[in-house]
Formats: C-alpha cells, structure tokens, sequence
C-alpha cells in the first residue's frame, strides 16, 4: 500500500549557531517545561524524554503534533515541508 502524509501545520526554526534565544523560546512553552537546550559550539543539545537529540548548523528544530521537539536535515525539510501564513 501507500500512503500520503496528513497535511499539517508545524512550528519549526532552522538552527543557524546563532539563534539559541530564538529556540529556546520555542520549546519553552512546551510541556514538560523542565526540557533542556544546550548549545555546544555550531553542535545543539535537546534533551527530551526519549534521550538527547542534536542538532547541526542549518537543521531545522521541529515542534511535532505531539509536542515533541526533534531535529530534521535542511533537505528532507524543504523536500516535505513549505511555508504557510
């Protein structure tokens, strides 16, 4: 069989070594609010329920339906994922 992934809306900032106020921001208003970022070098660090998740320079940091946070290569992002108003 196939299948189609459901059109839905996500919250997501691409990481560019520079911006860990800008993510920071985005998980905070999530839950559990006692998650964890940490920026080492261009290298960031998620920890989430399921262990540390890290990011490279350009990756995008997606906030997923559930309210988990994950990383996603600029090129899956692009190729599954456009922007809306």
């Amino acid at each position: 069989m196939k299948y189609r992934k459901k059109p839905v809306v996500i919250d997501a900032v691409k990481w560019t070594g520079n911006n860990f106020k800008q993510i920071k921001e985005l998980i905070a208003n999530s839950s559990p609010s006692n998650r964890t970022l940490q920026q080492k070098g261009d290298t960031l660090i998620i920890k989430t329920l399921e262990g540390d998740m890290t990011a490279s320079l350009n990756d995008y940091i997606i906030k997923g339906v559930q309210g988990e946070f994950y990383p996603c290569k600029p090129d899956i992002f692009e190729q599954t994922y456009e922007a809306v108003d």
